[in-house]
């Protein structure tokens, strides 16, 4: 499925071994330029989830990245937010630098596995901001344990594993949606990260920080993007979008951003060849007409929701950032 999928054709879900040094093409150790300190959490099944604080001062938030992500996908989001918070990161099992666990459910899984993070930071009702499948996590705190977080931020997360009241589609139908297949990335894209970076924007028409494209590409010794790396929480990934727990409230203050009507890849748009047009503008109205009807069972379902459509995409909080950074600040002035 395209949308959910996160474009993991190209970067798919992988196995990162902890931390390994990166070098540039001077051989100089590669540093991440974000203002975060990393810690790890253990988990109570051992597995240890890499947790990521930018800081800030206020209410805590902490955000979720969706399948196939790990924290650091937020590495240039998460400072914009610590005027109003002091914003925290989490790596999902099974991502990344986080160690990996098979779970029976993973949808209550995953939701534990947020709660025990909170208890060990000892954080105070935080706000939970959660992008894509990282809804999965939102909705399983806020029903598990619903005075435990002042609200939740759903980044075009509020899908069919988030919410399920059963007047909205079937997951199945949105993941059976296939739009154009975006070209892989040349030698010359991945003659270093800064290529593949450019080659990212230049598809997409947005790009990713280099951290976290150093979380799903290996690194050569001479600078070169190498192959993309595997992770085991694919197998979790895929038990929630076709397996998982049917969320049908979600008792908590919610702000919800949906990318309604969805743009175009930026490469599509470049196009001069009338048949990926065409197969884009299919695959879009399809997909617009799915995704309105998930919105208006949320709205009916979730009442006190604040639902917000903004045209964009699915990575919203890169294609509309000034727009969710402004939502968030709103809705974060509005909690008690």
């Amino acid at each position: 499925m395209r949308l959910m999928l996160h474009r993991n054709r190209r970067l798919p879900i992988l196995f990162l071994l902890l931390f390994a040094p990166l070098y540039s093409q001077n051989l100089v150790p590669w540093k991440d330029p974000s203002p975060h300190t990393a810690q790890f959490a253990t988990m109570d099944d051992g597995v240890r989830l890499e947790v990521l604080d930018w800081g800030g001062s206020g209410r805590a938030v902490i955000l979720l990245a969706g399948g196939g992500n790990t924290a650091h996908v937020f590495d240039n989001f998460a400072p914009r937010l610590k005027d109003t918070c002091h914003v925290y990161g989490i790596t999902r099992r099974g991502y990344g630098a986080s160690t990996y666990r098979a779970a029976d459910n993973a949808g209550e899984r995953v939701g534990k596995d947020v709660l025990a993070v909170m208890q060990t930071l000892r954080l105070g009702k935080p706000v939970l901001v959660g992008h894509s499948i990282g809804g999965t996590e939102l909705s399983a705190v806020a029903n598990f344990n619903p005075g435990s977080i002042a609200g939740a931020v759903y980044l075009d997360a509020g899908y069919p594993y988030a919410f399920n009241n059963g007047k909205g589609p079937a997951m199945k139908e949105i993941m059976d949606l296939h739009g154009p297949q975006t070209p892989e990335p040349g030698e010359s894209d991945l003659a270093s990260f800064a290529a593949l970076q450019k080659w990212q924007c230049k598809m997409d028409g947005f790009q990713m920080p280099e951290s976290e494209l150093r979380q799903l590409w290996e690194s050569a010794p001479n600078g070169r993007v190498g192959k993309q790396r595997e992770f085991p929480g694919s197998q979790l990934f895929m038990q929630i979008m076709t397996k998982g727990e049917k969320y049908g409230k979600i008792p908590a203050p919610v702000l919800a951003v949906f990318a309604i009507p969805h743009l175009p890849d930026a490469w599509v748009t470049r196009s001069t060849d009338p048949a990926i047009h065409h197969a884009a503008l299919t695959y879009y109205a399809k997909l617009d007409l799915l995704v309105n009807s998930q919105i208006k069972a949320f709205e009916a379902g979730v009442p006190a929701a604040r639902v917000v459509r903004l045209r964009g995409m699915h990575y919203i909080f890169f294609s509309n950032e000034a727009d969710v950074l402004r939502e968030i600040h709103s809705f974060l002035r509005s909690l008690k």
